[in-house]
């Protein structure tokens, strides 16, 4: 049995690219909407594992009102990146139109972690 989280976002095309850019995964599997304007569907892998799923909300949230009151609905915990250089770069990406909740620093389980809510109102704890 395989399990993995899927998040509806407002501009799926761009949020792909982003978690693609992120964590260093491929989209593997995509289907369109009837305008080819986002996805109904898209999987993304990394290193051939599936990794997220993504789709275009249908009812998308006020991603201002989720930064503003630094919102953490759900919180996905993506963990033993490998390395510090590969927690910085997600972090970068990640935080680019987003809201730092916590900054990359350490915890007593982790060396190098940080939690972020990005542009689309989904919240990421990075960690090695």
């Amino acid at each position: 049995m395989k399990n993995y989280t899927q998040v509806y976002v407002k501009n799926s095309f761009e949020a792909a690219e982003t978690y693609c850019k992120a964590f260093g995964a491929e989209i593997t599997r995509e289907f369109k909407n009837e305008d080819n304007t986002a996805y109904e569907h898209c999987e993304l892998s990394v290193n051939g594992e599936g990794f997220l799923a993504l789709a275009e909300a249908k009812n998308p949230c006020d991603i201002d009102v989720v930064h503003k009151n630094k919102w953490e609905t759900m919180t996905f915990n993506v963990f033993e990146m490998g390395t510090e250089e590969a927690v910085y770069n997600a972090f970068q990406v990640l935080s680019d139109g987003g809201v730092i909740i916590e900054p990359i620093g350490e915890l007593p389980w982790s060396k190098c972690c940080a939690t972020i809510i990005d542009k689309y109102g989904v919240c990421w704890w990075i960690s090695i």
